[in-house]
């Protein structure tokens, strides 16, 4: 369960990301990252509570969003650093040895359409928030207790 493909290739990129500013070494904080991993799990609990419908597809899309860049924060945080953008909290989950790890290619569009939302005036459909849903069923629960666990062992 590697953050990066392997040792080589992991320290390089952590030294160029942490060179352009994409990470900051940072102390480990387990009670923040354990908050973190907490907050991620309310919100997604509370966002599945409301019903999905073009009015709030990009409201649950962009929240579930959120709450899977919030676990990728936490890994790097586990790693003993601080991600300064979303493609590094993105790309730390790609790394994760999960059940469906085939959805976890599906997390560059997430990060993309989040974009949009957010900066172009993009409204999610109804299926792209299914999509995101059923990524956190499948994966998000899987993630989460990796992180536990390597919280444990720490």
């Amino acid at each position: 369960m590697g953050v990066l493909r392997s040792k080589k290739m992991k320290k390089e990129i952590i030294d160029i990301w942490v060179k352009t500013g994409a990470l900051r070494n940072k102390q480990k904080d387990i009670e923040k990252i354990k908050a973190i991993i907490n907050s991620a799990e309310i919100n997604v609990r509370v966002i599945k509570s409301i019903k999905l419908n073009e009015d709030t597809a990009t409201l649950i899309f962009r929240e579930i969003y959120e709450s899977i860049r919030q676990l990728g924060d936490a890994k790097w945080g586990i790693l003993g650093f601080e991600p300064g953008n979303h493609e590094a909290s993105m790309e730390v989950l790609k790394e994760f040895d999960i059940k469906d790890k085939v959805k976890l290619n599906s997390l560059d569009r997430f990060k993309k359409t989040r974009h949009d939302v957010n900066y172009r005036g993009f409204r999610t459909s109804i299926s792209q928030a299914e999509e995101i849903l059923d990524f956190w069923d499948k994966c998000g629960g899987e993630i989460i207790r990796i992180l536990r666990k390597e919280l444990e062992n720490k």
